[in-house]
């Protein structure tokens, strides 16, 4: 197996070369207008009509894409056709496809999802996994990783309010929390993969909605690499999402702040109003929404890096 196959060292090369944006594609049918999705047969059609439109205009600025199942789960079978088509639309380009799927499940129930969305209609490069159950539920999407260079991103610290309920339990005897059992565990899991220099196969999804707990996170798992979910529509600024950047790296994660970037552009409220608001037009604002995402991420690395150069002079004699 060659290591330049590994979807999660693709991604990371990625992020090195076009900046850390993950654009998600969590298009529901209401974020479409009625005077556009009327131009379409059912909702489905117009959700991969902007799908395919916005890769091909955002995929300058996105280092991957990650497709939230469930927006498509919702539309029925018309839905999960619109879903496969989008995956596909996606690794036409070569850039790396993440299917948040979440799935968190054992033995031969596990086998059939990694099946499902590692192979066939669904395949994806890269998925999301609940750990929750056990860490027996990791072991099956591993045989993709060395068979096909698939990775996975493994639920550590989640961007929700609730993540409190769970993950942030303190474990008996010690300062550490549940999530913490599940980063030592992926930290072990990358060390069985020798050709991976700075990140494994499996990599973590921490949240950038809390600041204090970031550089921490970070700094206990150098080696992984990050899905960065939070950022934007959900209140996460790009200065946390810049520390949790550090070391092995991460990708960070818009979706409604692209996807609705129409509802900020003054042209397209103009033209909601009168009635001709057009798809091309929800397509431009993406783009330029992207880019504006993309070039704040990338300044804010640029400031957290400077910040942290030590400074030289007489000073610090």
């Amino acid at each position: 197996m060659k290591t330049t196959e590994f979807a999660m060292k693709r991604l990371q090369s990625a992020c090195a070369e076009k900046g850390p944006l993950c654009i998600g594609l969590d298009t529901d049918p209401s974020y479409i207008p009625e005077q556009v999705l009327g131009g379409y047969k059912s909702p489905a059609e117009a959700v991969l009509a902007y799908n395919r439109a916005l890769i091909e205009a955002t995929a300058p600025y996105a280092s991957c894409y990650k497709v939230q199942i469930a927006y498509y789960e919702a539309m029925g079978i018309d839905g999960l056709k619109s879903y496969s088509e989008t995956l596909k639309a996606v690794r036409a380009t070569g850039i790396p496809v993440i299917a948040d799927i979440k799935r968190g499940d054992i033995a031969d129930t596990a086998k059939a999802y990694a099946r499902a969305h590692f192979d066939g209609d669904f395949e994806a490069d890269i998925i999301t996994i609940n750990p929750y159950m056990g860490f027996d539920t990791l072991e099956p999407f591993l045989e993709y990783v060395e068979s096909a260079g698939k990775g996975a991103f493994v639920l550590l610290r989640t961007s929700n309010p609730g993540m409190k309920d769970i993950e942030w339990l303190q474990v008996s005897d010690s300062e550490d929390r549940v999530l913490h059992s599940v980063g030592n565990a992926l930290s072990q899991i990358s060390k069985r993969y020798g050709n991976y220099s700075s990140c494994g196969p499996f990599g973590a999804v921490v949240g950038c909605t809390e600041e204090q707990d970031a550089r921490t996170l970070r700094d206990r798992y150098p080696d992984l690499f990050f899905l960065i979910p939070g950022y934007g529509a959900q209140g996460g600024a790009a200065r946390i999402a810049a520390t949790l950047l550090d070391h092995a790296g991460g990708t960070v994660n818009s979706s409604r702040g692209i996807l609705l970037a129409w509802k900020k552009d003054p042209e397209c409220i103009e033209a909601a109003g009168n009635k001709a608001l057009s798809l091309e037009m929800m397509v431009r604002a993406a783009r330029d929404g992207a880019k504006s995402a993309r070039d704040e991420l990338v300044n804010a690395k640029k400031e957290l890096d400077k910040s942290s150069v030590p400074q030289t002079g007489i000073e610090n004699v």
